[in-house]
């Protein structure tokens, strides 16, 4: 497991949190790092084409893996690479972005990681609220601003909220138990303890369990309006309330809510270094090939259709209608898309998966960033003695606000408003100016003696992913009863079984992990799908370092009764 750039906090002892599971606890770091490698697909197949709907993360894992075993990707993009890792530069500013999707990384990630650190990454810590990366913290509601180094120095109510929360984990979810198994990747524990709770909390909503935890009921209403609005680790968790609890459980149970990093220089720096990079070994193509040379430098264009060709093959046509065949091909695309953008043809997916598909709900994500002369926010109050500005968690229409310093002699970057769900359909309809001056009129009751707006330089940077036809949202958020059209999506790479016109066509990608809104699940399912793709064209695992697939039938997620 990867522990470079001293990203695991010190843990005592203890083996470290990972992203083992808990649904299906497969050592998928273990399988891309060890000596033997994926496994081997026959020489007759080596060179054979394989299409790759999509150049996000998932694509190009998926591609880069499917490569080193000698199959040939084509990679299809309908809009930029990179997907929902997109580091925007800030015009003028070398080396300045605003990370307009995904932006911190907890280091449970270990197979992201493992690209990163092959890639020769550098990460540092991200500075979200009562962390030391942040330097402080304003937490403001309901008019009251609250300034912190960490948890101690807020009113009780806060540690009061916080400790609820540790205790409802623990009495309602078992949950140092949960950890204690993914510590030691216990699988037989693992997976006792959480096929328990699958059953239990599948139809039940993240609000469903607070409010009705012992720990919170004893409490008051204003106790869970607090959690809700500012939360605790990444900031407020009202917006994923209305989600199936199961969601939130594996994001507090793997540690995807803590101890989180960036990428230095932007994360969109991992996709396309990926594209870049050659290989140490590769299967039937000659040393130094990589994705882009295979490519001729850029991937073709995105795709309108796919069908089934008169051989049973694989129809792909682009938008420019250039029609391509293939034995196999992988989507990444959001699942919607598969309705909305793409002309899929009926017959790839059974009827139930369809329905899976379909019915995945996306979440609204906002973000508007500005860049700044330098970090002013640094400067001390002469009154007080404190930073004039802090990372900010609020109930007003800014919600989260990140301070990211690039150093004393460089301009800053501010997230003004991170917002989800209402939040950012509030955003939805308002030009890039009206966000900017939303965003600081709010924060003007909270830093009433800081003109923010008088270091500002450049265009400030805004997104909206539920507007942009290439995604219609930011990242997945089960609803109730969503388990079951989850583990759909997740063994469907497991062909063995399905009708022969249903095979071969695979989908990954961080809509069909059971971790969306987190890298390491796109990752994941896109590992899952080259073991797919190469038992598809005759390949096999190596004995000694057994894939997803060899083993899922298992360890795999249980199924619920229809």
């Amino acid at each position: 497991m990867t522990a470079k750039n001293n990203r695991h906090p010190d843990s005592h002892g203890k083996k470290p949190i990972t992203i083992f599971g808990p649904d299906f606890p497969f050592a998928f770091d273990d399988w891309i790092e060890h000596p033997a490698g994926l496994g081997s697909i026959p020489a007759e197949n080596h060179g054979k084409e394989v299409a790759i709907v999509g150049a996000g993360i998932a694509g190009l894992v998926a591609a880069y893996e499917l490569m080193k075993l000698g199959l040939k990707p084509v990679v299809y993009e309908a809009s930029r690479m990179g997907g929902r890792l997109r580091s925007q530069a800030f015009e003028g500013a070398e080396g300045i972005i605003a990370e307009l999707g995904g932006m911190r990384f907890p280091v449970s990630s270990t197979a992201f990681y493992h690209y990163v650190d092959k890639l020769g990454l550098k990460t540092k810590p991200f500075p979200n609220p009562l962390t030391p990366a942040s330097g402080s913290t304003v937490v403001d509601l309901e008019g009251k601003t609250y300034y912190a180094n960490r948890l101690a120095d807020l009113p009780a109510l806060f540690s009061e909220v916080a400790d609820a929360w540790a205790e409802a984990l623990e009495s309602g979810a078992q949950f140092s138990g949960i950890q204690e198994a993914i510590r030691n990747r216990d699988v037989a524990k693992l997976k006792e303890l959480w096929n328990t709770l699958v059953p239990l909390w599948d139809d039940r909503t993240f609000y469903d369990f607070v409010a009705s935890s012992e720990a919170f009921a004893r409490l008051t209403f204003h106790h869970r309006e607090v959690f809700g609005q500012v939360g605790f680790g990444t900031g407020g968790w009202d917006s994923d309330f209305p989600n199936s609890m199961l969601e939130i459980f594996r994001v507090v149970m793997t540690n995807c809510d803590d101890h989180q990093h960036l990428i230095e220089g932007g994360v969109e720096q991992v996709p396309l270094g990926i594209w870049r990079h050659a290989p140490e070994k590769c299967a039937h193509w000659p040393q130094g090939t990589t994705l882009s040379s295979l490519h001729s430098g850029a991937p073709r264009p995105g795709v309108k259709r796919i069908a089934r060709d008169s051989n049973g093959h694989f129809e792909v046509t682009d938008y420019w209608g250039v029609s391509r065949h293939y034995e196999a091909v992988l989507t990444t695309c959001q699942s919607w898309l598969l309705t909305t953008q793409i002309e899929c043809e009926e017959s790839l997916f059974s009827q139930k998966m369809w329905m899976a598909l379909d019915r995945t709900r996306y979440m609204q994500s906002s973000k508007t960033f500005v860049m700044v002369d330098r970090p002013f926010w640094k400067d001390k109050d002469p009154k007080t003695g404190r930073d004039v500005m802090s990372m900010t968690l609020t109930d007003r229409l800014t919600r989260g606000t990140y301070l990211f310093d690039n150093g004393d002699d460089k301009p800053g970057v501010i997230c003004l408003s991170y917002s989800w769900m209402s939040d950012a359909l509030k955003m939805l309809p308002q030009p890039i100016e009206k966000r900017v001056k939303l965003a600081l009129d709010a924060l003007k009751k909270i830093y009433p003696d800081v003109d923010i707006a008088s270091h500002i330089i450049g265009d400030p940077i805004t997104v909206s992913w539920e507007a942009d036809p290439h995604f219609l949202g930011a990242f997945k958020g089960a609803l109730p009863g969503h388990y079951r059209y989850n583990q759909r999506m997740y063994a469907h790479f497991m062909q063995a079984d399905m009708p022969a016109e249903q095979r071969g066509i695979f989908i990954a990608g961080d809509d069909v992990s059971w971790t969306p809104a987190w890298v390491e699940g796109a990752v994941q399912t896109s590992l899952n799908a080259a073991w797919g793709i190469m038992t598809h064209f005759g390949g096999r695992s190596y004995p000694e370092n057994p894939g997803p697939g060899d083993v899922f039938h298992e360890i795999g997620p249980i199924e619920l009764p229809e």
